[in-house]
């Protein structure tokens, strides 16, 4: 694999061919080339610095969309580009794609905490579902892994109202974190008040979509290697020490804008986490 396949260029690539572009005005039916999903431009937003559309199927069921390549249009790849006049209605919403709710400040922290594994994990969590987090009262709390989680949650002491919902990286079958996992689950009174939910990544890092960052795919990094210096190495970016490692994660932090960089799996297991946070106590 050489620098010039995964070199940071490679980030800020251009699309490889001049599509047609078309305006996002309201009925025009397209189609979402990653999920297949068809519908009418039904309203355009701006959040973030990005416009997000939201397309209506035939059911009117509506999904939102980041503006601009990814879409089919009489089935031919178009860039979906703003209305150079006016633009459909504006109903503004978080990253992750819920309805901003305006006005509303953040409520006193709950009780309750979404727990990670790290630091990075955190700082993922929050640029998307920050505002979401905010009007919830839900605080996200930084572990520095998970071998002394059974002992982590005990001085924490779930109840009904003191719920935790935890994130964990690479929760696969037969790891080291599925042991563990299994171990504090079977503990008394833990599973009413306790969700933990895992993606299958290494790190969390891999949970950004490789389009995201302009690349094909993530870099298979030899097992002899310490996987986020192999990550670097691959992209030509310094990759010596610790401070390498967090101004890497800063840059590619900073190619996610909203929810749709994401990939979804880590995406349904941490608004599983919010639901279950947020749900009234019975």
């Amino acid at each position: 694999m050489s620098h010039h396949q995964w070199g940071p260029q490679d980030l800020s690539a251009p699309p490889p061919r001049i599509l047609r572009k078309v305006e996002a005005r309201s009925g025009l039916v397209v189609e979402d080339v990653q999920t297949g999903w068809v519908g009418a431009v039904v309203r355009l937003e701006k959040s973030g610095g990005m416009h997000i559309v939201e397309l209506a199927d035939r059911r009117e069921k509506i999904r939102a969309f980041p503006l601009g390549f990814g879409f089919l249009y009489e089935g031919e790849p178009i860039e979906l580009i703003a209305p150079t006049t006016a633009a459909p209605k504006k109903a503004l919403r978080t990253a992750s794609g819920s309805v901003k709710v305006m006005g509303d400040r953040a409520k006193v922290a709950k009780a309750s905490r979404i727990w990670v594994e790290g630091k990075h994990d955190a700082e993922l969590v929050e640029k998307v579902w920050g505002d979401d987090l905010r009007v919830e009262g839900i605080v996200v709390e930084p572990l520095r892994g998970i071998d002394d989680l059974a002992a982590a949650v005990a001085d924490f002491g779930p109840g009904p109202q003191r719920r935790l919902g935890i994130l964990v990286d690479h929760l696969v079958p037969g790891s080291k974190e599925t042991r563990i996992v299994g171990n504090l689950m079977k503990k008394p009174g833990v599973s009413k008040n306790v969700l933990v939910v895992g993606h299958p990544y290494v790190d969390v890092w891999q949970a950004i979509k490789p389009a995201t960052l302009g690349i094909p795919a993530w870099p298979v990094v030899p097992r002899t290697m310490e996987w986020k210096l192999g990550i670097l190495k691959a992209f030509g970016w310094p990759h010596t020490t610790a401070e390498d490692i967090g101004l890497g994660w800063a840059r590619l932090l900073s190619r996610v804008g909203s929810y749709s960089d994401l990939e979804p799996s880590l995406l349904g297991r941490v608004e599983e986490v919010i639901d279950f946070l947020t749900a009234p106590v019975s």
